[in-house]
């Protein structure tokens, strides 16, 4: 790791401990600049702005995300719609779980909700590089019909974004809101398996089609 990188990283760390406990509003740079002994001119060359750090916060609490969904696009032992049950539960519990424990994060997610549209978009895009990638698995099992798993991802994401920030949403517990998520889910699969007498062929391209 070179220097400028363990640089970036340190104010990184102590950004977050003081968002964390402050709250994003009351955080100013200058302070983050003092918990690193370094000037808040120095700071600004490693973030242009407060808004910037809160978005390299949540990147990297995106990165264990990230982790979980590649592990369960390869974890081929398992039914496809069982992992992507298990893809949205996971989301949940976890994002649920920060932001009960830590408060302060729900207001970073609510910034970059409203001002890095960008961000939230792109996290929506790799997640459903992984969505596609189980409906195709699903399709190769029978338990999944053809179609266009683009859009079905998009669909699906849409029908379960109550379940990926809950609390920017409601103040359910959270076997309240896993209960809401798993009957959502359970209404979407009926949708996605096939009708009796649907089977697929798969091209030598891998894309699969009705027959």
């Amino acid at each position: 790791m070179d220097e400028r990188t363990e640089t970036r990283d340190r104010i990184l760390a102590a950004a977050m401990q003081r968002i964390l406990y402050f709250g994003y509003a009351k955080t100013t740079m200058a302070e983050i600049a003092a918990d690193c002994s370094m000037s808040a001119g120095n700071i600004y060359r490693f973030f242009a702005s407060k808004l910037d750090i809160a978005e390299a916060m949540a990147r990297k609490l995106n990165i264990e995300v990230q982790q979980t969904y590649s592990a369960l696009a390869r974890d081929t032992s398992r039914p496809a719609v069982e992992r992507l049950r298990e893809l949205f539960s996971f989301t949940l519990r976890r994002t649920y779980e920060i932001l009960a424990s830590k408060p302060q994060a729900l207001e970073v997610a609510e910034v970059l909700a409203s001002e890095r549209i960008e961000f939230a978009n792109e996290e929506m895009a790799q997640q459903r590089i992984f969505l596609v990638r189980l409906f195709e698995q699903g399709v190769k099992e029978g338990t999944i019909a053809p179609g266009d798993h683009a859009f079905r991802a998009e669909m699906l994401q849409a029908a379960l974004m109550k379940f990926t920030y809950p609390q920017l949403w409601t103040r359910l517990t959270l076997s309240a809101l896993e209960r809401e998520m798993n009957g959502v889910f359970d209404l979407v699969l009926v949708g996605l398996s096939p009708r009796p007498g649907e089977q697929s062929l798969t091209q030598d391209n891998g894309q699969s089609l009705p027959t």
